[in-house]
């Protein structure tokens, strides 16, 4: 590992990547507001993060970053105009229009559909041996949830974790033209697919599969107003990254951590009870968002460092997740951590629409794979996914025992 003084979040390699936390802790230690050579600061601490969310004087808002770094493209356009990289009013206005997907009723509707696809998915992995569990499950569950919520026929579904990848893998902070390339084709294509099921819906309101919700996202409003064309589109695509790769990773690292902590393992089969905790625990270890981003707008004290107007912030959740001021031992994996109060859902006018709809997306899959699979094992080397932004497994191979 490099001096932390040396340290620079814009040329991370694979052994950052693999795995972040000597290098997190030790700046959260010697340099918590950190500030790389391009002069954006990188903050590590939990009180640091949280404040940074809360702040009415830092905006989501990446027209600027992005118009530098992807120009005019589909990307650039996308990243600007879904809800999570914009500021009020604007936020405000369509955070409430898309808000309506994820009542307490829809929710309601939704949870017996992921019962389903969870029970035939652990028939599948019941008879097929050893499996790579992001393949066969982890990956899939997303896919059918997603795919059921905005109408996406069955024979395009396949496509949907690519297209979530390489849009994401777009927002990491060292990007390769392939990369970006692939980001765009995915905006465009995905768009198009997005674009034919809205007119269809339109034009046949009533037929809505179980727990889809364009027909919210459509039809809701808002004091009259209602989601364009291009921001159904455009959210159509967010709604799919943040609920798919997320989950894919969500579940995913829930079992990694399991295996590896055979106690805890332990503990959850003997009281399935704890399966909340569980998931809560696993988002704190290993969040599938890493690192976000906020620029200030004015100046903005942290402590005893005071950001000057115009400062481009890298919070890590990653490191704010495991600081030893908020969490004991906080690099031991424990199942019944009370309070825990991790930052994986962001926190203030930001926080993750989707965090009711992904806990129980984590506590249904997870707690069901353990009770059907209670000899579940590692049955090979693991993979990570080659990013930075987000956390998850490329592989995972694993034996049902």
């Amino acid at each position: 590992m490099a001096g932390i003084a040396d340290f620079d979040l814009n040329r991370i390699g694979p052994e950052f990547i693999e795995n972040p936390h000597p290098t997190l802790h030790a700046l959260r230690e010697k340099a918590p507001v950190h500030r790389n050579p391009d002069g954006s600061v990188f903050l590590t601490r939990h009180a640091d993060c949280r404040a940074v969310y809360r702040s009415a004087a830092m905006s989501s808002d990446k027209t600027r970053e992005f118009g530098e770094k992807f120009g005019a493209c589909p990307l650039g356009h996308h990243h600007t105009t879904s809800l999570v990289f914009n500021d009020p009013p604007y936020h405000t206005t369509v955070r409430r229009l898309i808000a309506g997907a994820f009542t307490p009723r829809k929710l309601a509707e939704i949870a017996p559909l992921i019962g389903t696809i969870v029970d035939r998915l652990l028939d599948d992995i019941a008879g097929a041996g050893a499996v790579d569990l992001i393949d066969a499950y982890a990956r899939v569950l997303p896919t059918e949830i997603i795919s059921a919520m905005l109408g996406v026929p069955p024979a395009h579904r396949a496509r949907l974790r690519g297209y979530s990848l390489a849009i994401l893998g777009a927002l990491d902070p060292v990007v390769s033209d392939d990369r970006l390339d692939a980001g765009n084709r995915a905006v465009t294509e995905f768009g198009a697919l997005l674009a034919d099921l809205i007119d269809f819906r339109r034009r046949h309101p009533d037929k809505a599969g179980p727990g889809e919700v364009l027909d919210s996202l459509i039809f809701g409003e808002d004091d009259g107003r209602r989601l364009t064309d291009d921001e159904l589109v455009q959210n159509g695509i967010f709604l799919l990254n943040a609920g798919h790769e997320t989950t894919t990773s969500l579940v995913g690292n829930s079992v990694g951590l399991l295996l590896a902590n055979p106690g805890q393992h332990r503990l959850l089969l003997d009281d399935p009870s704890l399966i909340a905790g569980c998931i809560e625990e696993s988002l704190r270890m290993d969040s599938p968002l890493q690192i976000g981003n906020r620029r200030a707008t004015a100046d903005v004290a942290l402590g005893d460092t005071v950001l000057p107007g115009g400062t481009y912030v890298h919070t890590s959740i990653a490191g704010a997740n495991r600081d030893p001021s908020v969490f004991d031992d906080p690099d031991r994996f424990d199942i019944t951590r009370d309070p825990n109060r991790h930052l994986a859902f962001i926190t203030g006018i930001h926080v993750c629409l989707g965090a009711s709809l992904a806990r129980i997306e984590g506590q249904i899959a997870v707690g069901r794979l353990v009770r059907r699979f209670p000899r579940l094992r590692a049955d090979g080397a693991a993979k990570r996914l080659p990013l930075a932004r987000f956390r998850g497994y490329a592989s995972l191979p694993v034996s049902p025992g």
